[in-house]
């Protein structure tokens, strides 16, 4: 197989650009992700592939609970915040202000649409990313918004 027409199909795949969030006791973890998508209707659940060796996944996987913000497609600035290690000052996460949530992970203040989600499965070692089912306990539609895409943005990931 040729590896530039593998990497150039597999980043045709549609995926959104979300930010997670999540907390274990006094540690926080945020990061971009695109990797996700809903796996179930009846339970709700959501499915993301995560960076095993992220703040977001060791916390994820220490307390069972995480959010998934939707990046609006007019948030590309927001969403580049969250490409670098998590900071905590003053109420906010890289810079941005947030809440904690119905199940205690962070919720960022101006994200326009989320889910809180608990973990239900970790599966671990079948590639460079660990795959984690959630299931939604909570959602949350603040205002009509038309979400950002890794085509629609200025970055690429995949492949």
């Amino acid at each position: 197989m040729d590896l530039q027409v593998r990497k150039k199909t597999l980043r045709l795949f549609s995926n959104g650009v979300y930010i997670m969030t999540s907390r274990n006791g006094n540690d926080y973890g945020c990061a971009t992700v695109t990797w996700v998508s809903q796996a179930s209707f009846h339970p709700p659940l959501v499915m993301a592939a995560i960076r095993r060796d992220s703040n977001v996944f060791k916390c994820l996987a220490g307390s069972g609970v995480a959010a998934i913000h939707i990046v609006a497609s007019n948030q590309t600035d927001l969403a580049q915040q969250f490409f670098t290690p998590t900071r905590i000052d003053d109420g906010c996460i890289n810079g941005e202000p947030f809440d904690v949530g119905a199940i205690s992970a962070p919720i960022l203040q101006n994200a326009t649409a989320y889910v809180e989600c608990q973990v239900r499965q970790i599966l671990e070692g079948l590639g460079d990313h660990t795959i984690v089912i959630f299931e939604v306990i909570n959602a949350v539609y603040r205002q009509p918004v038309c979400p950002l895409t890794i085509a629609d943005s200025p970055w690429e990931y995949g492949g």
